[in-house]
């Protein structure tokens, strides 16, 4: 990257303070022309959502020997109850500096602006190496939160799963941190505007940061994922590759128990 640099100039007096260099640690925001997610309604959930929704609470217990972790385990074509009106396809995006932590990116189209980002409690290049050994699950799993009404009576608290902040963060059954919900920094939304005429790959793009220096490069991948919605306690996001590509098989599943 190059940089300029300029020589002090004669008009400026001797005893003139010269500025402090600052150290630019965000690039600065693209015009950004993605747009805003369609606001769609939830339709009401059928006999066959409830039947979906049995199916994914008998499924077992993933156990290592310290942690436990409930992780629907489905896949499409299985013989399962059909869920196609509960069923979507989106744009998933996984980004992060090399020795940074990954984010995960939902969005309804490369076009649209991100509908949720979550920080996973694992290392870009961890998570690279995971996906060249083939198939990886990462479980998010969250508590039912409580409340009480006016009659003190416990009663659970309506919020949309996605709109957790914080969850418990597992991969292949062991427990590996938290991963943290957050609003789209300046650097997310630069990325999905640089990404944004792309719907499949994987690859590496500049970057600015602390860590890395304003040379570093932060790697991606983005591919559709299928979303399925169990229940409102249960969605779960299958990596689609495409078609004749032995590519490794990504899963996430929220989960609230």
């Amino acid at each position: 990257m190059a940089t300029s640099s300029s020589s002090p100039s004669s008009s400026i007096p001797p005893s003139s303070p010269s500025p402090s260099p600052t150290t630019t640690t965000t690039p600065p925001r693209q015009h950004l022309l993605l747009q805003p997610p369609s606001s769609k309604k939830k339709k009401n959930r059928t006999n066959v959502f409830r039947v979906l929704r049995t199916v994914f609470r008998s499924f077992p217990i993933f156990t290592t020997p310290s942690v436990a972790c409930k992780i629907p385990v489905i896949h499409p074509g299985l013989g399962l109850p059909d869920p196609h009106h509960n069923t979507s396809r989106i744009t998933g995006t996984l980004f992060g500096y090399r020795k940074g932590r990954v984010s995960l990116s939902i969005q309804e189209s490369p076009k649209c602006l991100p509908s949720l980002v979550v920080e996973l409690a694992m290392q870009t290049t961890t998570l690279q190496k995971e996906l060249s050994t083939g198939m990886v699950r990462i479980a998010l799993e969250t508590e039912k939160q409580p409340r009480a009404d006016n009659n003190n009576n416990t009663t659970e608290k309506k919020t949309d799963i996605l709109e957790e902040p914080l969850w418990t963060m597992y991969c292949k059954g062991e427990k590996t941190g938290y991963g943290v919900k957050r609003e789209a920094t300046e650097e997310d939304l630069n990325v999905m505007e640089l990404l944004r005429p792309v719907s499949m790959g994987a690859g590496v793009l500049p970057g600015n940061s602390e860590s890395e220096g304003p040379d570093g490069e932060m790697a991606y991948m983005r591919a559709y994922f299928e979303r399925v919605i169990g229940s409102k306690d249960s969605e779960t996001f299958y990596m689609l590759s495409p078609e004749g590509n032995n590519g490794p098989e990504l899963s996430f599943f929220f989960v609230r128990v």
